[in-house]
């Protein structure tokens, strides 16, 4: 009798970010973010919509600044080379009010979306690189305040056995 096998889907990942890089409004924070995460396997039951797979990812500001979890979906399209797109909620700690310049510049909701996009390559079948974009924002669903906050960063995936 054999033990049943892990998802072959299953990927940790850890990457380094900027912090805040919107560049359509004043920054409110800056500096640099620790992400780690995990993507898991793909939702057969979910052909429809393309198969995406679940989602984990923790940031934590290296610098004081807004840390998050965020939990979603995720769909990739392509082979060696791909694209991974994604969207998820976020809860945050980041301030409830915040001004920078008399301006207010704060997220507005400790409850965001978590919209991502990642291209990535794979070295191996089980290590790939990934240039990762993730933005926090609630679309004034949750309150008229909805400043946004980007990152960008590189992460490294390695897919578990």
């Amino acid at each position: 009798m054999t033990a049943p096998a892990p998802a072959a889907a299953d990927q940790l990942w850890i990457g380094g970010y900027r912090h805040d890089v919107t560049l359509a409004q004043e920054k409110f924070e800056g500096g640099q973010d620790i992400k780690a995460g995990w993507i898991g396997e793909r939702f057969d039951g979910l052909r429809k919509i393309g198969r995406p797979a679940p989602h984990l990812l923790f940031s934590k500001s290296l610098d004081g600044g807004t840390n998050y979890l965020a939990a979603g979906l995720n769909w990739t399209w392509g082979g060696r080379l791909y694209l991974r797109p994604g969207i998820g909620l976020a809860v945050n700690d980041g301030p409830r009010r915040a001004y920078r310049k008399g301006k207010r510049v704060d997220l507005g909701s400790p409850v965001t979306f978590e919209p991502e996009l990642a291209a990535g390559w794979r070295l191996n079948t089980r290590v790939a690189i990934e240039a990762s974009w993730v933005h926090l924002s609630h679309a004034t669903i949750f309150s008229r305040q909805n400043r946004g906050m980007d990152s960008m960063g590189v992460r490294l995936l390695y897919r578990l056995p």
